[in-house]
């Protein structure tokens, strides 16, 4: 089969090195354009085409893929494989191929629709995950299932650890799934619209940690934001930025949620139904660290402070 694919993030580089392993015919890569990062604004390729230019393949990169689309059809793909984009990739283009347009998607649809379902998996408290091999369709992650595998979401999991394992398991899936695609054995599913849900992009307010919330709560949302975007809340005017926790369902009678309980190797606060205890933070202008480095001769913070 001739592939067209589509990609952008790190997510998406296992399964394009999946493809080549596996000797697919990729004739081209598209990715979103570079990006300007950093201080000085240096110009930087996608973790995609980085790795599409390793393996001498071609990298086409549209600012608008509804308009600008036609190097993809001069390919007359076979197939067209996406995964992590970041464009709504138009009808033209789902249509043409022999195969149609499949995308790699990281959750078990219909649920966690969208651009973030790793984040909100965990964030949601989801005990398990997955990855969708399904045809793409007009409507956002709509299209017919193909093919699913799930996998567990474990107390120790965090963003990282999900986004990994996800990514292996997309892989696998989709080199499973393509040579069914290509001799017919497929029965394509249609997602059941009552149980839809959704995981649009983390917005900066979901970055924020409120610790009146239950214990789980803040846990799932740290460790779903670790190692990026990363969590924050604020104490007397200074933002930390919150890598890492430890449940606690002790009972703290006399404290209020966000309160200080302790600064003894961990900065214990009270939640709503216990409390939680930060173990690596990093305080705004500071380097990121374990929070017993931090106790040490910081005035910050101290016992019976409320966090914002």
């Amino acid at each position: 089969m001739k592939v067209v694919f589509m990609g952008t993030p790190d997510f998406a580089v296992n399964v394009l090195e999946g493809l080549v392993k596996e000797k697919y015919d990729v004739r081209l890569v598209v990715s979103q354009p570079d990006k300007l990062v950093g201080r000085k604004k240096e110009l930087k390729a996608t973790p995609v085409k980085e790795c599409a230019l390793k393996h001498g393949i071609e990298v086409f990169q549209p600012v608008n893929i509804k308009k600008d689309y036609q190097r993809i059809l001069d390919v007359n793909p076979d197939i067209i494989i996406t995964c992590a984009y970041g464009q709504i990739v138009p009808k033209i283009l789902l249509e043409t191929p022999k195969y149609k347009a499949i995308n790699v998607h990281a959750s078990l649809l219909p649920k966690l629709r969208g651009g973030a379902p790793i984040h909100k998996a965990i964030i949601y408290g989801h005990d398990k995950t997955g990855v969708t091999i399904m045809y793409m369709a007009p409507k956002m992650d709509a299209g017919d299932i193909i093919s699913q595998e799930e996998t567990p979401i474990l107390e120790t999991d965090n963003l990282e650890s999900i986004h990994d394992k996800l990514s292996i398991l997309g892989t696998n899936l989709l080199l499973k799934t393509l040579p069914l695609i290509e001799i017919g054995n497929i029965n394509p599913i249609q997602q059941d619209e009552s149980l839809v849900t959704y995981a649009y992009n983390v917005s900066r307010a979901e970055e924020y940690v409120d610790f009146s919330k239950t214990t789980k709560e803040v846990y799932d949302q740290i460790r779903g934001l670790n190692p990026w975007p990363v969590s924050y809340s604020t104490i007397n005017q200074t933002n930390i930025k919150i890598y890492q926790a430890q449940k606690d369902y002790g009972h703290y009678e006399g404290y209020q949620p966000k309160e200080i309980i302790s600064l003894d190797k961990t900065i214990k606060v009270k939640t709503c139904d216990g409390a939680i205890d930060l173990i690596e933070i990093q305080v705004e202008g500071k380097k990121r660290c374990l929070v017993k480095d931090f106790l040490n001769g910081q005035k910050i913070m101290k016992k019976h402070d409320l966090f914002q």
